[in-house]
């Protein structure tokens, strides 16, 4: 299920077959349509539009080639119409200097009021930036903009400008152009981005994707622009369309879930499921999401309880039984230490081996410390693969990245632990995360101690910036 992120369904374009055109693109599996408003009449045309089917949902704002001879009744109209419930962001709103259909100054100071008015309804923006990056960032940032957030749609500048753009809380949406053949410096962009930060949309009817390219573009032709983006990531189009559907979802709260609702217990990325058995951590980890936002590629992971190991074992079944392209593992892997509850680990490990099913634990590597014990004879047999989160080449270094609960002897038994799971196991994988804002760590150091000290193989994660 896809949701078109950003689509212009009120224009006279599809006056002739609208209703032809929705029904289209609910067959095609598209979930939910954000319509656009780009000035009041189109805002309120949305509204109307959206009333009229449960799965549209309108903006209300003015687009930088409407922003000449904005009166203050057309204001008045507008914020009316922003903070109306059904109405999920400001916007379209933005600069455009390419076109400059409306005077510079005028577009900034728009641009500046919806902002502000963003703030006020506390609703996030939907941006239109061509050739005004360095503009668009300054105002940004003088109009705090980041307390608000939203979306960058239609994607086409530099890795710069969309970095910059994470970094104030802002998503990165890509509409047809992708999929062009001329986009080769657009899709290395797409490509570098964190996938939790993405959105697709049409931006239709302009930018028909390829193979559609040259026709008018409608939501359903959002597929096109999915499947590459996926491409470019490695993921499936099934975890695409999760991904970037859970991320609209959570921009524009189009779900009403919050996090007192239960995450997901068992959950699938790739060929790959994953168990999440708690959220409790002895580690603190600048880099760690799980206070701020516990989720991970369009899975919500915050566990109002701990689950059993029958829920566990349940679950697995369940995507056994519907796992159409199968699962080549089972990975102990969710917002917290799977060996807090080592007896349900390897109660379920025990099934999952039973089911000819090959099982990776992920570990920040204190087990042995939160038992007292050696732990690892009790792996042997039921864990194949043990993946270890190293990120620091020095006991100072891991303490400043990871603050373990055990302070700096944790440092130590984790490479211990390293040492007792490599004699004793068929794969070990030591890893340590590369860019964390504040707190460097040196990865070809981590890569020397992991490789030629320790003797286990060594892998780069990258900072996941969730904002």
């Amino acid at each position: 299920m896809y949701i078109d992120s950003h689509a212009h369904l009120t224009m006279e374009h599809f006056d002739a077959d609208r209703e032809a055109v929705i029904e289209r693109a609910l067959g095609a599996g598209i979930e939910a349509i954000i319509v656009v408003g780009t000035d009041v009449a189109s805002s309120l045309a949305a509204i109307e539009l959206a009333a009229r089917h449960p799965r549209l949902h309108p903006t209300a704002g003015i687009h930088p080639h409407d922003a000449e001879g904005v009166d203050e009744e057309s204001w008045a109209r507008l914020e009316e119409l922003a903070r109306r419930p059904e109405v999920v962001a400001v916007g379209e709103t933005g600069l455009d200097y390419f076109k400059a259909y409306a005077p510079i100054e005028a577009q900034r100071r728009v641009f500046r009021r919806q902002l502000r008015l963003a703030r006020q309804v506390r609703k996030p923006v939907v941006i239109h930036c061509r050739d005004a990056g360095d503009d668009l960032l300054a105002i940004l940032r003088e109009e705090h903009a980041e307390e608000r957030g939203g979306v960058m749609h239609c994607f086409s500048g530099s890795q710069a400008l969309a970095e910059t753009c994470l970094e104030l809380g802002f998503f990165i949406s890509f509409a047809g152009q992708l999929t062009f053949a001329n986009a080769e410096s657009l899709r290395g962009v797409a490509k570098a981005l964190p996938v939790d930060r993405l959105m697709v949309e049409t931006d239709c009817p302009y930018l028909a994707p390829a193979p559609r390219r040259g026709k008018r573009n409608e939501p359903s032709f959002v597929l096109h622009t999915a499947a590459r983006l996926a491409e470019l990531h490695g993921l499936t189009v099934a975890d695409l369309a999760r991904i970037t559907s859970f991320n609209a979802r959570r921009l524009f709260r189009l779900d009403g879930g919050g996090p007192e609702r239960q995450g997901a217990i068992a959950y699938r990325i790739r060929r790959s499921l994953y168990l999440n058995i708690t959220n409790r951590c002895t580690s603190d980890c600048s880099f760690c999401a799980r206070e701020l936002d516990p989720s991970v590629k369009g899975h919500f992971l915050g566990l109002r309880e701990e689950p059993t190991t029958e829920a566990l074992c349940g679950a697995v079944a369940e995507h056994l039984a519907a796992g159409s392209e199968g699962i080549e593992e089972i990975v102990f892997c969710g917002y917290g230490e799977p060996t807090l509850r080592l007896t349900v680990l390897l109660d379920v490990a025990r099934y999952c081996k039973a089911h000819g099913l090959p099982v990776r634990l992920n570990t920040n590597g204190h087990g042995n410390l939160i038992h007292k014990r050696d732990i690892v004879p009790e792996l042997v047999g039921l864990i194949d693969a043990v993946s270890v989160s190293l990120n620091a080449e020095t006991p100072q270094g891991y303490v400043a990245v990871c603050r373990p609960r055990f302070g700096p002897r944790a440092y130590d038994a984790v490479l211990e632990f390293i040492r007792r799971c490599r004699d004793a196991l068929p794969r070990v994988i030591a890893t340590a995360v590369r860019g964390i804002p504040g707190a460097p760590v040196d990865i070809e150091a981590c890569r020397r101690l992991a490789e030629v000290e320790l003797g286990v193989e060594f892998r780069v994660r990258e900072y996941d910036r969730v904002g």
